[in-house]
């Protein structure tokens, strides 16, 4: 039987978390998750180890973008632990395919970055972009099923602490991830400038439905969300994030010529 502990969270992004373990947000969400997984932890998605992959990936040091999602998806063989990603084995024509992830690529290739391979993020994650759900669990088949379990109160500490820690890129997609606002601002009260960029959520028709949408009505431009963080962090002396992995080599008959992702 999986258990719960803070033993789980990465030893950099608990002493970022200071004094927040001894407090009762802690015991309660430490309580809920273990009650949920001694009842049924099969169905609960990502698995118990990657709850926390996003911070295990993504070291406090090496964080230079943060992208706010919200669940994990629900839906069976998806989530990672990593906000937006899935299995890279998940064809990008296949109904499973989110509809964010296939916005987020259509933004990527009208940038001018050229469109995802596959929907597998770890190489955005392993660059130093934070993909942060607000919750870190769901039951399978009911989307926001963990939400009221406490996760809340974790990860808006998590965010406040980064806030004040140093300046960041954040891509805060939607009204969810624009309500962690304030707790972002709190890094400006220290003289921390974050870089912050907002737009509609890249899901479904919601893309174009407000008035910083995340691609242009008719498809003919995105928010330029890559574009711009890459700039700043080029601005700032750090090094832009690849944002379209190269894949290896495709395999070929004899006589035709190599192929690269």
């Amino acid at each position: 039987m999986p258990s719960f502990s803070k033993d789980d969270i990465p030893q950099d992004w608990r002493a970022l978390l200071g004094d927040y373990f001894d407090t009762p947000a802690w015991k309660n969400l430490e309580g809920n998750i273990q009650t949920v997984l001694d009842a049924d932890f099969a169905s609960v998605r990502p698995e118990p180890q990657n709850f926390f992959k996003a911070l295990k990936l993504t070291p406090v040091d090496s964080v230079k973008v943060v992208i706010i999602g919200q669940d994990p998806y629900h839906s069976p063989g998806l989530a990672q632990g990593l906000a937006f990603s899935i299995p890279e084995n998940i064809a990008s024509t296949s109904r499973e395919f989110p509809s964010s992830l296939r916005n987020i690529s259509k933004a990527l290739a009208l940038e001018g970055f050229g469109s995802l391979a596959n929907g597998d993020l770890h190489h955005w994650a392993e660059q130093g972009v934070l993909l942060l759900n607000t919750a870190l669990s769901v039951k399978l088949g009911e989307a926001g099923s963990h939400a009221k379990l406490g996760w809340q109160h974790l990860i808006d500490r998590l965010i406040s602490a980064l806030a004040i820690k140093k300046s960041l890129a954040w891509m805060l997609w939607g009204g969810h991830a624009q309500s962690k606002l304030p707790l972002i601002e709190t890094g400006i009260e220290a003289r921390i400038n974050p870089f912050i960029l907002q737009s509609s959520h890249p899901s479904g028709l919601g893309v174009y439905k407000t008035d910083k949408p995340f691609l242009v009505p008719g498809g003919t431009a995105s928010c330029n969300h890559f574009t711009k963080t890459n700039e700043w962090l080029i601005a700032n002396q750090l090094n832009p994030i690849q944002w379209i992995g190269t894949s290896e080599k495709v395999p070929v008959n004899a006589g035709q010529i190599d192929l690269f992702g």
